[in-house]
């Protein structure tokens, strides 16, 4: 989303930066880690599709998308692949409700899990979509055995559970 192209949000404890052409090696890597592919019901894509799909993330009106990066590293090495340690996505899925947004939100860094790293990002995320983005309902779809996902949207932010669906 080009809206997002130029933005850095600051929080507490992390920074979310738009996701660039820089990010993509290590944000690829991620994704072929098989607990990583089955917490985000991913398939796994060749480096070249994972470039692909950055472009198209960055051109696509309906899909925000920004690196979730330790404001501790970043603030020590000055290198946002060093520091990144995840990614929070809001899709505009449904034309006839612009004010709707699915949004995503994954820690890849094992060593960044359980440290609030999810909970700030999605804080300065949600706010950033109702104010700039004019969001006014937020949906989640989460697989039935992402017990932490399922925890930090229910416990953290209440959201409701509305259907359960077995794949």
């Amino acid at each position: 989303m080009h809206i997002n192209s130029n933005i850095v949000l600051l929080g507490r404890t992390i920074l979310l930066v738009p996701y660039g052409k820089h990010h993509v090696k290590k944000y690829h890597t991620w994704m072929e880690n098989e607990e990583i592919q089955e917490l985000t019901a991913s398939l796994p894509l060749s480096i070249d599709k994972e470039y692909e799909m950055q472009q198209t993330w960055l051109n696509d009106k309906d899909k925000c998308t920004f690196i979730i990066l330790s404001k501790e590293l970043f603030d020590r090495t000055h290198d946002e692949i060093e520091s990144m340690i995840g990614d929070v996505n809001l899709f505009l899925n449904d034309p006839d409700d612009v004010h709707c947004g699915e949004i995503e939100i994954m820690i890849a860094e094992v060593s960044a899990r359980h440290k609030g790293y999810g909970i700030e990002t999605l804080y300065t995320f949600i706010r950033y979509a109702i104010e700039t983005l004019k969001i006014t309902r937020f949906i989640v779809k989460i697989g039935l055995k992402n017990l932490p996902s399922i925890a930090l949207f229910t416990t953290k932010f209440n959201f409701l559970t509305v259907t359960k669906k077995m794949n």
